[in-house]
């Protein structure tokens, strides 16, 4: 039998067990360079320390998978925390797993992210791919850089079929 993911709107309190939600909705702020600009201050936690790790700002560009989307793989960053920022306003797809559980198709957890919201996945934490819906989807990442093996990858079984509502 098939799990079925059906994401639910991205709020901060929803993922907090996977890490922030990046945006500027109810976040602190304060106006700066002489009152022209609003500064929305730390909204999310960077942990890229671990082992002389440094901060890394990169640009991904995402294409839309292949409907029905199956979840097979999962991956997560054992050094440091991975934060992606929609550039052009789009919707995409978040899926993780709770943290405090084993990883299995019923751990899942699907969000439906606004384009006006980031996600910064906290370390360790299992989370699937960048899952865009529109062509030539920009993020924003900034994650960690630096010695060590920063990632690593779990692949379900072929008989454990979970399939993404779009």
């Amino acid at each position: 039998m098939p799990t079925i993911l059906r994401p639910e709107a991205l709020t901060r309190a929803a993922f907090k067990p996977f890490g922030d939600v990046i945006e500027t909705a109810g976040a602190r702020h304060y106006p700066i360079n002489q009152g022209t600009t609003m500064r929305y201050h730390d909204l999310a936690a960077v942990d890229v320390a671990t082992d002389r790790g440094a901060a890394l700002i990169n640009i991904f560009r995402g294409q839309p998978w292949p409907q029905p989307i199956h979840i097979r793989l999962m991956e997560r960053h054992p050094l440091g925390s991975q934060a992606f920022v929609p550039l052009q306003r789009q919707d995409y797809l978040v899926v993780v797993a709770d943290p405090a559980q084993p990883l299995s198709p019923g751990t899942l957890r699907a969000f439906r992210a606004k384009g006006t919201q980031g996600v910064n996945y906290g370390r360790n934490v299992w989370h699937h791919p960048l899952l865009v819906l529109e062509a030539d989807s920009d993020f924003l990442v900034v994650d960690r850089g630096g010695p060590g093996d920063n990632e690593e990858e779990f692949r379900f079984a072929e008989d454990a079929v979970v399939f993404l509502e779009v």
